[in-house]
């Protein structure tokens, strides 16, 4: 049964016990050997191909490509047998931490994997390139792979459910480095005095402003996950070689709770898993149809329901209002006041942030796709404009208190449209949950997974290529050492080459 922890801050004087500090209890639950639940493992695979569908899918973007020559440019370390790098052959190898900075960015550039949402927000398939970084360094099997990625999906969830860092403009990633530290403990086996040391240092190097997601969105929004995974990395080596952490990370009265968050007087209850309790918390966390912010996948899904019903013509519309939750509308929406969200000449990163551009295109396209709606010629489109300019969001309370239910069957991601034409009419809709969640219209299945590997890494892997990682992906948990080496996706011959690789220090 889960065992709520009761958090808060501690003056230095009440020198607060290990054993009762929440980085060593995540460190309990991480050197817990509890067996991995089938229908997790199965969750698992699907969220492993789920990485590699959107990795492929961003191989040759700027990003990824300076990513990837930082790595290239880095020799293995002498400690293990290297890690792949996404896009290259498998012999190509990097140190751990470097293949966990490439292979992170791959897997976040386009926005496109897997999403949980409660008191902060998350991308939990970050966890998998780091682990997965280490398992091939140090030649770890398909099994202790599943338990590591488990592991570092619940503890990222579970502190997603508690604790609040966008409420205080912290990145969500300071979440991450934490459970990938953790994870990667649960993968090598480290006792739990090894793995809290490991989490403290990961959590103290990994917190930083939101202001990569705010105003105009910068190339960085993908860099800050896969920067926390490599700072994790690096925890773990350091906490292996008898390094030690600040103590205690969150509870001291200079710590990130008294001077990052809540402040001295705030307390948390924090949910993790009690002894012997299987790591479940993947099941409840959703990966996406479309390549937007997940508040954006109901809202693209309705849009195109709309699209189907009837014709939207700037000229015949006077407004359209989108009744959200608070975070609908003040991160992506209008009430985050950022006049990028409304500018033609944005960047990819902003426009995919803006759910007046995302519902003004998918209204008129009947859909969304990963590139042609993000073109500067798609959002330059004199009637697309227009009616992008008609757009405004509003917070509403029904719709934020969904947002923030524990029950599974309420919480909810969208809201409802109200679209006032010219003559006066109004049309109202709405919808709850995307139609892939798993409460939606068509809940995503391993064969949606599949089908969204093989659309997205079509045009770069070769179709033996495909069939050889989906073959491999789906043993996950009978791999060998050496199996597990190869679970890396190979770009058909040229298509790396024809992307400039830029230069820099290293």
């Amino acid at each position: 049964m889960t065992v709520t922890h009761h958090v808060r801050v501690h003056r230095s004087e009440e020198n607060l016990d290990r054993a009762d500090q929440l980085a060593f209890k995540i460190a309990e639950v991480a050197a817990d050997p509890v067996a991995v639940e089938p229908e997790v493992v199965d969750m698992i695979i699907n969220r492993v191909i789920d990485n590699a569908s959107v990795a492929a899918a961003s191989l040759t973007r700027g990003p990824v490509t300076a990513a990837r020559a930082q790595a290239l440019d880095h020799p293995v370390s002498r400690g293990g047998a290297g890690s792949t790098i996404f896009g290259e052959p498998s012999e190509t190898r990097t140190s751990p931490e470097w293949a966990a900075w490439a292979n992170g960015v791959t897997v976040r550039e386009l926005d496109y994997h897997d999403t949980f949402l409660a008191a902060e927000y998350s991308h939990p398939g970050d966890n998998i390139p780091p682990i997965l970084a280490v398992a091939q360094h140090a030649g770890k099997d398909g099994a202790a792979l599943v338990r590591g990625i488990a592991t570092g999906y619940e503890i990222q969830m579970d502190l997603v459910r508690a604790i609040s860092l966008h409420k205080h403009k912290i990145d969500h990633v300071a979440h991450l480095g934490p459970s990938a530290a953790a994870g990667i403990g649960t993968l090598l086996g480290l006792d739990a005095d090894t793995i809290y040391q490991a989490v403290g240092q990961a959590l103290h190097t990994t917190t930083a402003t939101r202001q990569s997601r705010k105003g105009e969105i910068s190339t960085w929004k993908a860099h800050a996950p896969a920067f926390a995974g490599k700072m994790a990395v690096e925890a773990v080596d350091r906490a292996m070689r008898g390094q030690t952490s600040p103590s205690p990370i969150y509870e001291g009265e200079d710590g990130v709770i008294a001077w990052l968050l809540d402040g001295p007087d705030a307390s948390y209850d924090v949910p993790l898993p009690a002894p012997d309790e299987p790591k479940r918390a993947i099941l409840d966390s959703y990966t996406k149809e479309h390549s937007a912010e997940y508040q954006a996948q109901a809202w693209i899904d309705l849009a195109r329901k709309l699209h189907r019903e009837a014709s939207f013509d700037p000229a015949d519309v006077a407004s359209i209002v989108l009744h959200t939750s608070h975070h609908t509308h003040y991160v992506i929406g209008s009430g985050a006041n950022d006049p990028q969200k409304y500018d033609p000449k944005a960047s990819r990163e902003t426009l995919d942030h803006s759910i007046p551009y995302i519902f003004a295109v998918a209204l008129q396209d009947g859909g969304w796709h990963h590139v042609d709606s993000y073109l500067p010629a798609r959002a330059g489109r004199e009637d697309t404009v227009a009616l992008w300019h008609k757009i405004t969001t509003a917070e509403d309370a029904e719709w934020t208190r969904r947002y923030h239910s524990e029950d599974p069957d309420e919480k909810a991601f969208g809201g409802r449209v109200e679209i006032t034409l010219a003559d006066g009419t109004v049309l109202t809709d709405e919808i709850a949950v995307a139609d892939a969640h798993p409460l939606g219209a068509r809940p995503f299945a391993r064969a949606d997974y599949v089908a969204k590997f093989r659309l997205l890494a079509e045009p770069v892997l070769t179709p033996e290529e495909i069939e050889r990682f989906l073959t491999l992906a789906q043993r996950l948990p009978e791999l060998t050492a050496d199996e597990v080496r190869e679970l890396n996706i190979v770009a058909k011959a040229g298509v790396l080459a024809a992307v400039p690789s830029p230069r820099g220090l290293f």
